[in-house]
């Protein structure tokens, strides 16, 4: 993410496993997801914490997340998501 300039509508950056992001030389701002699974071959992820419109410059942390999902700002808002709201999360094959 650091070679980009933006994230566009409808893209993101699933990080697994994190438990924490940096914006350190990141030109824009994002918006963050943690999520956790109860079980390792569970489909759906609980949301356990959310970051809007973290800036450059910041860490982040959730240390009982096991991945990361980084969103264009205004994402979270736009979307309703909520702590504890469930997420199924496919693979996407290019």
């Amino acid at each position: 993410m650091l070679k980009h300039t933006s994230l566009e509508a409808g893209e993101g950056l699933w990080i697994t496993p994190c438990e924490g992001v940096h914006t350190f030389a990141m030109k824009f701002p994002i918006d963050i997801i943690y999520l956790g699974k109860r079980r390792k071959e569970d489909k759906l992820f609980k949301v356990l914490k959310l970051r809007n419109r973290m800036v450059k410059s910041r860490l982040s942390f959730c240390l009982t997340a096991s991945s990361v999902v980084e969103l264009p700002a205004g994402t979270i808002e736009s979307s309703g998501s909520l702590v504890n709201d469930l997420i199924e999360l496919e693979k996407y094959e290019a």
